[in-house]
């Protein structure tokens, strides 16, 4: 097997396989920067309502028991796509009918948000559902 596979070679297999992994690194790295402005949204944070929903969704710690896209605790639902599953009436009633009281489930807390902070965050919550996740997940359910 020595005589097969010498120092010479396995160094060549080394630096060979370096240099692939290198540009292909390279190629993925410039097809996301390609990519990546196609799917840009910022134009829309701009909008105020969604602005102030982002900063009640800061403010509330949302992020400390929902995830959004994904991110965040895996403690209650996912809400990267509620505006597309439950849409902005179901939202706003369910924040406020807080905590609901049913045994033996999680509860929400009642942040005694008003009608213009709920459109605010509905607000947010239909630009994150609008984001371009490149179809993931597969499902609306999520």
């Amino acid at each position: 097997m020595s005589a097969i596979f010498s120092t010479s070679a396995a160094r060549n297999i080394f630096y060979g396989g370096t240099v692939f992994f290198l540009l292909m690194f390279l190629a993925l790295t410039y097809n996301t920067e390609q990519q990546l402005p196609k799917r840009d949204q910022r134009a829309q944070l701009a909008n105020p309502a969604v602005a102030a929903g982002k900063r009640i969704w800061e403010n509330n710690n949302c992020i400390g028991c929902h995830t959004l896209l994904g991110e965040g605790a895996y403690f209650a639902p996912e809400l990267g796509n509620v505006y597309k599953r439950r849409g902005p009436e179901f939202i706003k009633a369910w924040i406020k009918a807080q905590p609901t009281g049913a045994p033996g489930r999680r509860q929400m807390p009642n942040f005694h948000l008003s009608d213009k902070e709920l459109d605010d965050l509905v607000a947010f919550l239909k630009y994150a559902s609008e984001i371009n996740t490149a179809n993931w997940p597969p499902n609306i359910e999520g």
